[in-house]
């Protein structure tokens, strides 16, 4: 059997090339028959116009629109801002109003505070003033029993004194006024009543006259020497036993001394003077009397 022969690549791609070849330009042919064929359309000039003034028109149209569009949207947007702003505005109104509020209660807080404060004081000095007043009466109400007690005893102690010297007075007075019967009569019969009356005399005499010394401490009692004149006068005073307290002896020798002269020894009988013109005497006040 006869094997058979392969194509070659050019033999492959031959008629192919051809069949293209002749369909194109079958193409080209109608294509060029055709147009030959086609006639001629009337110009579409009025046509071409009116469609650009109907755009023009549109167009402009479109712009109002969107420019109206725009400015309503600004319109709006400035509509919004002032909203927003007004809303922000009364927010910081009530802020402020609010701090001011707050302030105003802080403020009346404080007052307050202070109208208690006062209050308390002024109670506490009222208080303080009561006391100091009741303090005052109280010892104003002391000062005048004091003094009523002091001058209840002043008057008691100067009626017994007057008493006392009213009694010496008149004893002397009988002694020394009377006939010279009548005076030997009295002296033989009050004798040494007499003498004694003149030695209670001497001592209250020497007590007015005391100056007291810081020292002096009841039961204290000193012995004095004195010597008199007839006529009374005290020509010396000295101590005879002593206290044992220096400032007391002294202040009763400075008492006696003080005393001058007592006239009511004036006129007595040599013999009822003659014990005063040097005698001892005992010196006890009455407030260090035992």
């Amino acid at each position: 059997m006869q094997q058979q022969r392969e194509p070659t690549a050019s033999e492959s791609y031959f008629w192919p090339s051809v069949w293209a070849i002749g369909l194109h330009v079958l193409v080209f042919g109608m294509l060029f028959v055709s147009f030959a064929m086609t006639p001629e359309l009337p110009p579409a000039k009025p046509i071409v116009q009116a469609t650009l003034y109907q755009l023009k028109s549109k167009s402009r149209a479109t712009t109002q629109t969107n420019q109206k569009i725009a400015g309503e949207a600004q319109k709006s947007a400035a509509r919004q801002t002032e909203v927003e702003q007004l809303e922000q505005k009364k927010v910081e109104q009530e802020a402020v109003k609010a701090a001011e509020q707050k302030k105003e209660e802080a403020a009346q807080k404080a007052e307050e505070a202070k109208k208690a404060d006062a209050k308390k004081k002024a109670a506490e000095d009222a208080k303080k003033k009561a006391e100091a007043e009741e303090a005052k009466k109280k010892v104003a109400e002391d000062a005048k029993k004091k003094a009523a007690a002091d001058a209840a005893k002043k008057k008691s102690q100067d009626a017994a004194k007057k008493s006392t010297e009213d009694k010496k007075a008149q004893a002397l007075a009988d002694l020394l006024s009377d006939t010279p019967q009548r005076q030997q009569a009295l002296a033989d019969e009050q004798g040494d009543e007499v003498a004694g009356s003149f030695d209670d005399l001497i001592r209250l005499r020497a007590a007015e006259g005391w100056a007291r010394p810081p020292s002096a401490r009841k039961g204290m009692t000193v012995v004095l020497q004195i010597g008199m004149l007839p006529d009374g006068t005290v020509t010396s005073a000295s101590v005879a036993k002593s206290s044992g307290d220096g400032p007391f002896d002294a202040s009763a020798v400075a008492a006696v001394k003080n005393i001058g002269r007592l006239t009511e020894m004036q006129g007595m009988k040599p013999s009822d003077f003659a014990p005063y013109r040097s005698f001892k005497m005992t010196f006890t006040p009455e407030d260090l009397a035992p």
